[in-house]
């Protein structure tokens, strides 16, 4: 059990520095879903930002340090081998609604802080409660599951599928086709 908000990992039994603050996390989270970017340019992403010694790194323990950065942005924990559920958020897509009650769990402005570590963040973004990103997370949980939504959750789906709708990323070259074959519409 991890009791501390770590600022290094692990790799081949000597501490690393790490950059803990959300806001890296997120970065990197958000270039990991980037579709123009090779696995070999993700992983450097990774290397680059949340190493900041990453140059000391050898390219052995490359694939170690790979590791212990998903231990630490899943709170710690090894992932889990189960199935893969559904996608229902989009870091980059539902920041907007993440913020506010995450603000609200944590009693202040995040943004205005100068540094939170990830650990605290996810453990708010883990106690959201009723708000309007549950709600959408909800609906798409359904959706994605193949359930029936209620009136007023087909109704609200409805009226707000700008953000119930998570967005496909497509690399440059298959949006530049997409919109060849919607007559030059651009994509949303």
């Amino acid at each position: 059990m991890e009791f501390g908000l770590p600022t290094t990992v692990e790799i081949d039994g000597e501490p690393v520095a790490i950059r803990s603050d959300y806001r890296v996390i997120l970065d990197i989270l958000v270039a990991l879903g980037n579709p123009e970017f090779s696995n070999e340019e993700k992983i450097a992403v990774v290397l680059l930002c949340f190493y900041p010694d990453y140059d000391k790194l050898k390219e052995t323990q490359y694939e170690e340090a790979i590791k212990r950065f998903n231990v630490f942005v899943n709170g710690g924990k090894e992932e889990s081998k189960d199935k893969k559920s559904p996608r229902l958020m989009d870091w980059e897509q539902d920041y907007d609604m993440i913020i506010a009650p995450i603000n609200r769990t944590i009693g202040t402005e995040i943004r205005a802080l100068e540094y939170l570590h990830w650990w605290t963040f996810l453990a708010a973004y883990n106690e959201i409660g009723d708000c309007l990103f549950s709600q959408v997370v909800r609906i798409r949980d359904k959706q994605a599951r193949g359930k029936p939504l209620d009136k007023l959750d087909r109704e609200f789906a409805s009226r707000n599928a700008n953000i119930i709708n998570l967005k496909n990323k497509y690399t440059k070259a298959e949006d530049e086709t997409i919109s060849a074959w919607m007559g030059g519409v651009k994509n949303a």
